[in-house]
Formats: C-alpha cells, sequence, structure tokens
C-alpha cells in the first residue's frame, strides 16, 4: 500500500466518522427518559407517597409577635417618611447646541 493511498483511506474514514457522530445525537424518543414505564407504574400505585412530615399541622410560632406584624400593616404610619436627598440630573446652566 502506498503513501498516498494510506492517506486517502484515512480522509475518507475522517470524513465518514463525522456523519456517523452527527447521527447518534439524533433519538427515536421524545424524551431522554422514554422506556422508564415500570419505574412510573411503580411510583403511580405507591399507596402514600407524600413525605410524613407534611401531616404534622402544628406550627411553632408566637401568635403575639404574628398579630402585630398583621396589625402593622393594617395601621398606615402616622407620617410619611421624610428623606433629605437631593437628585442632579444633569448639568445645571448649561445650554447645549445641536448642529
Amino acid at each position: 500500500m502506498s503513501r498516498n493511498s494510506a492517506l486517502i483511506l484515512i480522509v475518507c474514514a475522517g470524513a465518514l466518522s463525522g456523519c456517523a457522530a452527527d447521527y447518534l445525537n439524533h433519538y427515536d424518543t421524545v424524551t431522554l427518559a422514554a422506556g422508564d414505564t415500570q419505574k412510573y407504574n411503580s411510583l403511580l400505585q405507591t399507596v402514600d407517597p407524600l413525605n410524613p412530615a407534611s401531616k404534622n399541622t402544628h406550627i411553632e410560632g408566637d401568635g403575639v409577635r404574628a398579630a402585630g406584624v398583621i396589625q402593622k400593616y393594617r395601621v398606615p404610619p402616622s407620617t410619611a417618611p421624610t428623606t433629605n436627598m437631593t437628585v442632579n440630573v444633569g448639568a445645571a446652566g448649561v445650554n447645549s447646541t445641536a448642529n
């Protein structure tokens, strides 16, 4: 086998392998999770899938503190807070002329 024949063979093999790599990126299914029906069915038939801690309806908290927060939002503040802020936009006293 001559040197030129080996080079041509390598170039053709490289070109064909690029096409095969692109072909492998296409799937026959809608999602990659297709085919997990056994797992889905076993989860579907689970008797109680909820976390046992989710049944705890006794929420620790201070009622007086919660009532104070609600009262604070119901009654508007007596006076609006004043801010001593000055905002300067642009240069004062500068005339700009358009060409």
